[in-house]
């Protein structure tokens, strides 16, 4: 099964190839409605851009914690994990901002999507939301984009259980601010975190990029994180144990 969606401002790729125990479509079919509707309702309930999300009413102190689901329970608790190991430079609560955990939403979310498909029966799944992957039954072999130029690849990394995301500045430009500083985070141009799920994979590599060249270090020390970071003067910094396989320079 092969399926790409739009959800949460970014296309979500799903692929499919192989499902324990059957070979029946309409089991795939229903595995991979179930991800897209939990992607929609995360949507629903979290973007901090829709006025009446779960998350929008905490962020105006219209629900008291009495309140809140579990869910959003757990998300607070990883924005301030990450906040208190970054000395604050990852921070969900950025001033003359609204609360906005979406750095640590779409890992979140996309993980719990993949778990569902391993719980549905799925051996050999890729699950790719805007560049973060999630990986059962690999080998799979996943490129990271160059950071200054759109049509290559600066890295091809080979998982096969796991998650690779990547926090960079080609996309969205200087939308990644330091939260000690207050400014857009510049000392890196990108940095990939391979880790066991996407949950930590795409918070660590957002805090590793608000931090900036020191980022890197501290992403590295991270128990079962690898890490692939281009710095602001286009040195390539890659820990021992990326799974790399293959490499061109950036």
């Amino acid at each position: 099964m092969r399926r790409v969606e739009q959800v949460m401002g970014f296309p979500v790729s799903l692929r499919v190839d192989d499902v324990e125990g059957t070979d029946d479509g309409d089991v795939l079919s229903e595995a991979g409605d179930a991800v897209f509707a939990w992607l929609r309702e995360v949507d629903e309930r979290f973007s901090p851009f829709r006025t009446g999300s779960e998350v929008s009413r905490y962020g105006r102190g219209e629900l008291p914690a009495s309140r809140l689901s579990a869910d959003l329970v757990e998300i607070l608790a990883l924005c301030e994990r990450y906040r208190v190991a970054t000395g604050g430079a990852f921070d969900a609560r950025l001033p003359g901002r609204g609360f906005d955990p979406c750095a640590i939403v779409k890992g979140w979310s996309v993980q719990r999507a993949a778990e569902r498909l391993a719980a549905a029966g799925a051996k050999r799944f890729c699950l790719n939301a805007g560049g973060d992957v999630v990986v059962g039954g690999g080998p799979w072999r996943v490129g990271v984009r160059h950071p200054e130029i759109a049509d290559r690849l600066c890295t091809v990394l080979e998982l096969t259980d796991g998650a690779v995301a990547t926090s960079a500045r080609y996309e969205r430009g200087d939308h990644i601010v330091d939260g000690r500083s207050g400014l857009a985070a510049t000392g890196l141009l990108s940095v990939s975190v391979v880790a066991s799920t996407l949950t930590e994979a795409d918070a660590v590599a957002t805090a590793a990029f608000a931090m900036g060249a020191e980022g890197v270090a501290w992403a590295a020390g991270l128990p079962g994180c690898e890490v692939y970071a281009v710095d602001a003067g286009r040195s390539v910094v890659r820990t021992a144990g990326f799974p790399s396989a293959g490499a061109r320079a950036a």
